[in-house]
This record gives structure tokens, sequence and C-alpha cells, in this order.
């Protein structure tokens, strides 16, 4: 810290008066010795005349004080050593003229290397003591100030008690001493250590003092002190009884202290976090000066300064209420249109603060938010991140402020920052996007979203990966948006973002992929990048596994049901099989199930045929007199030709469901036992050959018939249709389809050694005499095989007998 400001009166030429005897006669007459040789009065600090090391040291000041090179110079010739031994010297004028040495040359970082490890602290601190002269003082602290500039230097300066004396000449009458001691005590409460002390020690009077310096450089010095030390709420409520917040503000008052405004706000603005100041403040109309003076200041560092103190003040609910009655609001909004990036960066954060008062959060969308938005294309990347992180807390929990950023054009801004530098600015932008999307919409006016989120689903940052995570959750809904998602390459990284250790990234995530597994393309991707097999591991974890995971996993394979079957081997009635359906068989666990057109381009095998069903509606109107339609299932293939579009039409005539109410005029839904069921079974069971008789099923020559379909098509898939004698897998899987295209509540089961079957809820008549009595539905297996038609009630003998070898 310069002392241009501070008198610049030295007071080399002053000698320290001393009665001097007559020389003995045996005594050598003085000697003058002059030299312009450093090297040739460093050995003179050897000397042992007191005369000649007071001359010495003298001459080293005046060479010392010329400049740094000249420093190193005594440094390298050694000078540092004696002068050590002669700042203790018992002669005052050899102590004063080596302390002074001392002062300049702390200044260079190699000195102040060597006076460390000489460990000179002790030696200096001592020459604090009350006895010294004025000068001693003075150079002694300067030694000090400039050791404390490094950690280990303060550290013996506070443990060799160098802090008291330090603190006791904040009120010497010399400028110099007050300007290298509060200095020094600067850069010391650096530490929470030594902060605490210069509480203890009663120093905050003394440096309230200060402020009252005619030298602006102590004054300076001071308030950058209290800055340090304010930030201990205990400091702050002493400075409160002290009245210092009224030096303070007399400062902020006087346009000639303007150099020492942009600290005096610092301090204030760590007094403003407790609500007493802030109420006395308000009282004393201290608080609307200040929002005045903030918003009519020109100077950069005055409106930032001004903004952060609010910022400090509004992290307390009560500060806050008091804020808004002042009407912050309005000076936040005028500070966010100043020329300075600071300044806008600062309000903008001033914003973030206040926006956890309610009303703030509405005062700021309608003038605020269109300046925000407008930040969003700054160059500053911490303006822009700043004006992110305001749009995020704005828009949390208030429509109206969503709203309004839609109608300020923040949609494109918004998106371009998800490319941005800093990762809060990318973070922040797509958590405003997710609260833009909770209103349909504004959901529905948001398109190029899903292209820019891919890059931040790929950050290293567990905030951005979250956020982003959420974003694709909350858009993903939209049928257009997973389209857009998919075809960007995005779903992979949102998959990887699975494996997060991070607990909010891994549930978002599992969210994001249960919204996207809602239409089967989307859904057959993830299943492809692995997402199934991770989620089946988190849900095994308890301490991974959190709300969306499973249902994540249900979702994915709702929408993937030849993988759903295959793997868990159970279609519930609400699983409507559709086009492109295949029944691989059991997939055993860790192995993956390849694509239907992975499959159809293998080289034929004996392995089980995989079943596929095609499946179109004709599109026919149904009449009261005739309810029947055309099913149409089955496609001819080849492995060249899987992916075409010629078909096998087979016909089948099926009743539809009919609504049957009972006496109390309500549809029971659930399957009754009618004509559809029946016609169903007996459909399914003639078009695979029949019934057969139980003694007779070894006979049922079903596995040769199928090897033939496949060596006709030269292809391991075979459409159902094609199918003329299958045994209960193909059975079961028909009549779930057909039971799915008439509106059938039908389930499909897989047991072991091919054995699958149909479960369908009935609902039994009421006992005989008792009318109008709704029982609970039964369970029942339908019989394919042996008695097309027939129904076994699950648990029952026939049924177990049914469902096993």
């Amino acid at each position: 810290m310069s002392s241009a400001r501070v008198t610049q009166e030295k007071r080399m030429g002053k000698k320290v008066k001393k009665e001097v005897e007559p020389p003995p006669k045996d005594v050598f007459d003085p000697l003058s010795i002059e030299s312009k040789k450093a090297a040739t009065v460093v050995l003179m600090l050897n000397s042992p005349e007191e005369e000649v090391l007071a001359k010495a040291c003298d001459a080293i000041y005046k060479f010392a004080s010329k400049g740094d090179e000249n420093k190193v110079t005594l440094l390298s010739l050694g000078a540092v050593e004696p002068l050590f031994k002669l700042v203790s010297h018992e002669d005052p004028l050899v102590r004063r003229n080596a302390i002074m040495v001392f002062g300049i040359m702390a200044s260079n970082n190699d000195v102040r290397k060597l006076l460390r490890e000489l460990d000179v602290t002790n030696s200096v601190i001592a020459r604090l003591a009350p006895e010294e002269d004025i000068v001693v003082h003075e150079f002694a602290s300067l030694c000090l100030a400039h050791m404390a500039v490094e950690y280990t230097s303060k550290v013996q300066i506070f443990e060799q008690g160098g802090l008291e004396p330090l603190i006791r000449l904040l009120s010497s009458p010399d400028p110099d001493v007050k300007k290298n001691s509060v200095e020094c005590i600067y850069h010391l409460v650096q530490d929470f250590q030594s902060r605490a002390a210069v509480r203890e020690l009663n120093a905050i009077p003394a440096l309230l003092e200060l402020l009252k310096s005619e030298y602006p450089v102590v004054q300076l010095l001071a308030l950058k002190t209290f800055g340090v030390i304010s930030n201990d709420r205990e400091t702050r409520i002493i400075l409160r009884e002290n009245q210092g917040l009224e030096h303070l503000f007399k400062i902020l008052e006087t346009k000639e202290f303007n150099d020492l405004h942009v600290e005096a706000l610092a301090v204030v603005a760590n007094c403003l976090e407790d609500v007493d100041t802030m109420q006395l403040i308000q009282q004393t109309g201290g608080l609307k000066k200040l929002l005045s003076f903030a918003e009519m200041s020109t100077i950069p560092d005055i409106q930032k300064n001004a903004a952060k103190a609010i910022t400090k003040a509004a992290y307390d609910p009560e500060n806050r209420k008091i804020l808004h009655e002042e009407e912050i609001e309005k000076c936040l909004i005028t500070l966010l249109g100043t020329d300075n990036d600071g300044a806008k960066a600062a309000a903008s954060q001033a914003i973030s603060a206040m926006c956890e008062n309610l009303a703030s959060k509405d005062a700021f969308g309608i003038q605020g938010i269109p300046q925000l938005v407008q930040l969003l294309s700054s160059e500053n990347e911490e303006v822009k991140e700043a004006a992110a992180i305001a749009l995020a807390n704005l828009t949390t929990g208030s429509p109206s402020n969503a709203s309004a950023v839609a109608e300020a054009e923040g949609i494109e801004p918004l998106i371009n920052v998800l490319s941005a530098k800093r990762d809060g600015t990318v973070a922040n932008a797509a958590a405003v996007l997710t609260n833009m999307a909770m209103q349909e919409p504004l959901r529905l006016s948001i398109h190029g979203v899903m292209n820019a989120i891919v890059e931040p689903l790929q950050s290293t940052n567990s905030l951005v990966q979250s956020k982003a995570a959420l974003t694709v959750a909350a858009l993903g809904c939209d049928a257009d948006a997973r389209t857009e998602l998919r075809i960007a390459s995005g779903l992979e990284p949102l998959v990887k973002l699975l494996h997060s250790k991070n607990d909010e990234v891994r549930r978002n995530a599992c969210w994001a992929v249960m919204v996207c597994a809602s239409d089967e393309l989307t859904a057959v991707e993830l299943c492809r990048l692995g997402a199934l097999d991770i989620l089946e591991e988190i849900n095994l974890s308890t301490g991974r596994k959190n709300n969306f995971s499973e249902g994540a996993l249900d979702k994915l394979l709702d929408n993937n049901l030849s993988q759903k079957y295959s793997q868990m081997g159970y279609l519930s009635s609400s699983n409507i099989i559709t086009d492109g359906f295949y029944d691989y068989g059991q997939v055993k666990p860790g192995v993956k199930l390849l694509s239907l057109e992975e499959l159809s381009i293998q080289e034929l095998n004996d392995h089980r045929a995989i079943i596929l069903v095609n499946a179109k509606l004709p599109e026919v109107s149904l009449s009261a007199e005739d309810k029947s339609q055309d099913l149409y299932y089955g496609r001819t293939t080849s492995s060249s030709s899987i992916r075409k579009s010629s078909k096998e039409r087979t016909s089948a005539v099926v009743s539809p469901v009919e609504e049957k109410q009972d006496s109390s005029g309500r549809s029971p839904s659930s399957l009754s036992k009618s004509s559809t069921r029946e016609k169903g079974s007996r459909f399914v069971a003639d078009k695979m050959g029949g019934p057969i008789e139980r003694d007779k099923l070894h006979e049922f020559s079903w596995e040769l018939h199928i090897s033939e379909i496949e060596f006709e098509l030269k292809c391991n898939v075979v459409p159902i249709g094609k199918i003329k004698k299958g045994t209960f897998y193909h059975r079961a899987l028909l009549f779930k389809v057909i039971a799915d295209r008439i509106g059938i509540g039908c389930s499909l089961v897989r047991g072991e050694y091919g054995r699958a079957w149909n479960e369908v809820k009935l609902v039994d008549d009421s006992p005989q005499g008792i009318t109008g009595l709704l029982l609970p539905p039964q369970m029942y297996i339908v019989d394919l095989m042996y008695q097309p038609g027939c129904l076994m009630k699950q648990g029952s003998a026939e049924a177990d007998h049914y469902q096993r070898i």
C-alpha cells in the first residue's frame, strides 16, 4: 500500500544527544573513512565501534532506498545477517538505523525469505515497545507489514504476540506508524484467529478513530480491515455499539471521500447481514440513503458493491421483507441497465437472493425479466451466468414469470446458452426451460431444445447433468421432442447418466428415461443402449434405487413388449400386442435381445423359431347384425425380405366383446362367459391344428411343421399366420393377439418346457336366490389345447396340469 499521502518526513538527520566525555590519552584519534563500495560498507557492519556501525547502517539505508536491485545486491553481500544482530544492539542509534534498513529491505521477496529463515519477527516485534523511538516504531511496523503478506510470517507474528503492540500503535501520533500498523493488522486478520484476537484486544475503537484520519491511505486501510473483520457477527455487534455505522455513512455522504466509498460499502454490506442492523439503518433513514446512493452513482464499483451489499442482506428472510418494503426492486432493475458488467452481474445476483420473497419475485417479473433475458446474450460470461441464475429463481414456482420469459422472447437465448462456457450458466438455463415446460402451452412453443441438450447431458459437472436430465424429463412427454432427442443421439448420454454415483443425477436420469420410454421406437432404442440392464441393477440396490427407477423399468418394458415378454415371461391385459411383436423365447440374464432386423438376417439355425406377429385390422364398419371383422396377421418373409410388406392373409370371424348389463345396470369390466371367448378359443385351436387328446400330445409333431416353415422361408423368423400346427405357446400368443384386437382383457404367461397360457378374469353369476350381488372377478386359464373354450379356475388341479407337464 503506497504511503504517498502520508508524511514523508524521515528522522535520519536527527541524532540522539549524548554527553561526550574527552577521550583518554591512550585512545587513537577518530579516523574518517569514506567508501563508495557497498561490500566495504557491509564489512563495516561487523565493527566493534558504535559510530561506525551507525554510519554503516545509514549508508546501507540510503543505498537500499534507491531500488530493488540494490536490495538484492546487499542480500548477496551478506548484509542481512549482521544487520539482524544490530536490530537488538544496545546503542539506540545503531538499533534505530538497523531497523530502518530492515524496514525497507523487507519489501523484497528474497530478503523476506531469509528473514523468515532467521526468525527475525521476535526481535522486530520487540522494537514496537513504548520506550522505543517513533522512527523505530515506524520501520519496525513497516518491516512487519511487508512480512505479514505471507502466511508463515502471519503465524509467527501472531504467535509471538505481535498483534497487541500493533494495536497500541494505532493511537501513535505519527501517521506513518499508524499506516504501517494498520496495514500489518489488515494482513494478519485474513486469518480467523487474528480476527478474534483483534476483537478481544478491543481494537475496534482505535480502528474507528483511523476513519477520521486526514490521510486517505490510513482511512482506506482501516476500511479494508473492517471489511475483513466485519465478516464475524460478534465484530459487527461491537461495531454497531461503537456507532461504527454512523462513521461509515458519513464517509458515504461525503463526496470528497469518493475514493473510500467502495470499501465503506463493503463494510456496510457485511453489517446488513444482521437483522438488528438492518432495522436500525431503516429506522434512521440510512437504508433509503443507501439505495438512492447506489441508484444515482455513476461509479461502477460503487454500484457493484451496493448490489453485493443487498445480496448479503437478502439471505435473511426478515431482511428481504425490509428491503421489499423499501422497494429494493426498482433499485436493482435500474442497476441492470448500467453500462458496467460487474454492476449488472451483482444486480442479477441480488435479484436471485430476493426471489425468496414471493412479493419481490412477482415485482421483478414485469420489468426485470426482459432485461435479464437481454443479458443472456452478453459477451461477459459472468453476466450471462448471473442472469441465468436469476431467471431460474424467478421462474421456479411462478407460472406467470415463466410466461414472462416466453413473452420476452427468451426461449432462443436460453437454448443458445446451453452451450455456454460456464457450468452455472448451462445448468440454470436448463432449469428455466424446465420451469417453462411445466405449462403445456409454453412447452409446445419450445423447439430445438433436445438438440441443444445433448452437450449438457455429456457434461462432467453433476449439477449440469442433473438439470439437463430434468429438462429432458420435462420436455420428453411430447412425441416430437422424443423423436428430436433420438435423432440427435441424445439417448446414449442419457443412459450413461444412469450409472452416475450422484443420487440426484441418477434420479433425474431415471425420470427422463421413464418419460422418453413412452413410445415404442424410443423404448427399443433405450433397451439397445443398455438402459434395461442398468435399471435392473439399480433396482436391486437399496441404496441406488429411487422413486423413478422402477417406473422407468416398467415403462421401458411396457413399450417394448417383445423385450418384456422375453425377459419377464408375462404380458398383462394392458399390454396390447401390436405390429412387429415377436416372441424370441426366454432371454437369459445378461443377454441382450436382438432386434427383429438383426434376427431376420441370421443364418438358419436349430434354435427355437422366433414367432412374429404383424396384425392389421381391415377398415370395415361393424353393424349390430354382423359384428364380424377380419384379423390379418402373419408376414411371409425371408432373410432378405423381412422388412418388406408382403403379407399372408388369414381370415377369421370373431365376435367383439358384448357389454352385458346386470340387473343393477352396471356393465362388468371383466370378461363374461360368452360366446366371444369360446369362438376365439376354438378359432385359435382350429388354426393351430385342432384339439389334442391329452394322451396323444406327444404325437403332435408341431416341431417338424415349424422347421419346414423356417426352411421354406430360409429364416429363423416365422410369421404366426404361417403356423398350422402350434403348441401351447403358439396358441396362447395368437389368443392374446386376437383378444387385444377385439377388446377382451387377457394376459399372456410363459411357463416352462414350452408351456404358455392365457389368464382372463371372469365375473361368476350370483348365488342362487340372491340377486344384484356383485362378486369379485376370478382368474381363469383358457384351454386352447385339449377342450378349446373350456375355462379352468386358477389354482385348480386341472389348471395346474395344463400349466405343467
